[in-house]
């Protein structure tokens, strides 16, 4: 096993994105914005959690819709080669309650992300983040331990991880982040990233 450690995001990179999914089955397509249209996470998710408390729905109502999700098509043989080859670890901006059945349908591997307050009647008063700037903060931690990482994800909160790391690749991003990013290499298939990755491992 290298020394390194891959990070991954996982909405939009191992599965849909988690909101969306949420908005179409709730009605709601407003819930539909995310990182992608809004940079501030903080500001993002008040604004989701006032949604929600106006219609009147709260954590059950989400995870109803989580259980249907299904892992994008070859994220877990994706995973599943990756973590033959090196540590990975999942950094994302989502909660435990939301990850959890998300996780087992991608056979467990290792994720960092933040938790939900929820009151007992199952509303979403609040959320708690892990750390600031989680992903970068993470990824500079790993590395603080003696771990080279190689980052990959979709959305303006993926930059700060991505830069920081030993190589960085977009993976399914927007034609905004693209342009705005070329130096990093943008990929569109799990065979592309897992290449990627094998050269940086080999070097």
């Amino acid at each position: 096993m290298s020394m390194y450690i891959t990070c991954l995001d996982l909405e939009g990179v191992l599965v849909p994105e988690i909101w969306i999914a949420f908005a179409e089955a709730s009605g709601i397509p407003e819930l539909k914005r995310t990182t992608r249209d809004e940079p501030d996470y903080d500001k993002l998710m008040k604004w989701r959690i006032g949604v929600l408390k106006e219609h009147g729905l709260g954590l059950k109502e989400i995870q109803d819709t989580i259980a249907k999700i299904e892992p994008m098509e070859g994220a877990k043989e994706f995973l599943d080669e990756l973590r033959s080859l090196c540590q990975v670890v999942i950094i994302s901006d989502t909660f435990t309650q939301f990850a959890a059945p998300l996780m087992k349908k991608l056979g467990m591997p290792s994720i960092f992300c933040n938790s939900l307050e929820v009151a007992p009647n199952g509303e979403i008063t609040g959320f708690k983040m892990r750390c600031e700037q989680s992903k970068l903060t993470t990824v500079k931690a790993l590395q603080s331990i003696g771990f080279e990482t190689i980052a990959s994800g979709d959305s303006f909160n993926d930059l700060g991880m991505i830069q920081a790391s030993k190589a960085g690749f977009l993976f399914r991003s927007t034609e905004q982040i693209k342009k705005d990013y070329p130096q990093f290499p943008a990929f569109e298939s799990y065979d592309e990233l897992l290449t990627a990755i094998k050269e940086v491992i080999a070097e």
